[in-house]
Formats: structure tokens, sequence, C-alpha cells
């Protein structure tokens, strides 16, 4: 029993893991992931801006989690104390954090998601900020539970590219993992 934990910890120490969590995110399970990273990113030496835009990127990637996960433990017209099932990691490579998230997404969403991701590969930095100020001022698009903003502000904050992918959920025909990563 010991060494499943001792191999899992020893990948995760070799590829250089400070935070990692599989399960249900609601609002409490966020919350106290929130201090858990604020104390790691302190201890791993993250300086200001940085840990504010690993905040802000790691609070987008949980709301997506809870409001599009397709495995779900609420009803999925529950508006309030959503919780839904995802993984979340952050880590360093050389001097940059890395923030991976995944989840389980309804198969018919995944070319809407892929057409919200897309364009942010070509956009120039100026480009997304203007797209950010454009979206605030905007009406909440009929098929998202906040301002489109998720993927922008990830965006902003990275510095490089978001990278994703959809693989097929091997355990429901019905659903595709949607994975996103973001370089900080």
């Amino acid at each position: 029993m010991y060494q499943e934990f001792s191999d899992f910890y020893d990948v995760a120490r070799k590829r250089h893991i400070i935070f990692f969590y599989v399960g249900y995110f609601s609002q409490h399970v966020v919350a106290a992931i929130s201090e858990t990273i604020k104390a790691r990113l302190d201890t791993a030496g993250a300086a200001g801006p940085t840990r504010r835009r690993i905040f802000s990127s790691f609070v987008e990637m949980s709301q997506n989690i809870m409001h599009y996960s397709s495995d779900t433990l609420t009803p999925d017209e529950a508006t309030e104390n959503q919780m839904r099932r995802g993984s979340f990691c952050i880590g360093m490579k050389g001097e940059s954090f890395f923030l991976l998230c995944a989840n389980p997404v309804d198969s018919k969403n995944v070319e809407r998601i892929r057409g919200r991701l897309d364009p942010l590969h070509t956009m120039t930095m100026e480009e997304i900020k203007q797209a950010y100020k454009k979206a605030l001022r905007e009406d909440t698009p009929a098929d998202s539970k906040g301002a489109g903003l998720g993927f922008l502000t990830m965006a902003r904050d990275a510095s490089e590219p978001l990278e994703f992918e959809f693989v097929a959920d091997e355990h429901n025909p019905e659903a595709t993992v949607f994975c996103i990563k973001a370089i900080i």
C-alpha cells in the first residue's frame, strides 16, 4: 500500500508538482484549495504578480469544472452548490509555473469549446486584452454561465498560448475529456 503512494509521490516530485487535486469541485472545495495554493506559492517563492495570475487562472479553471463538467453530483439545472468532477494541478518547469486542468464535457460541446479557444492562438496579447474589455461590455452568451471571460482571462494571464486537447472518455462514450494548460 505505501509503495503505491511512494510511486505517486516520486512522479509528482520529478515533475515538480506543487499541488494536485482530483475529485469533485464545489465552492467549499475551491475555497480550501485556494488557501492551500496561496500557501504553496509562498513557499515556492512566486512573486506577487505571478501569484495573482496563477490564482486568477485557478479560479477560472475551477469555475469551468463546476459549471461545465458532465460528471456531476448535483442536477444540471442547479445554479448553486454545484459539485462536479475534474482535476487540477500546478507545477513548475524552469522559472515558469504550469496549470493543468481536466474534466469530462458533453461531446456535443467540443466544437463550441474549440471555437472559443482556437482564435486565442493567433491573437496578440493586445488583441486578447481588447477582446477581454469587449466581452466585459457585452451580454452573457446564452451557452455561457459567465460573460465568456474565462478563456480570455487565462490567455491574458498566461505567458504562452493556452494549450488544450480533447480525448475520448473511456468510461463514458457520450463524454470527452477536456484538458487545458496555462504557462505562467
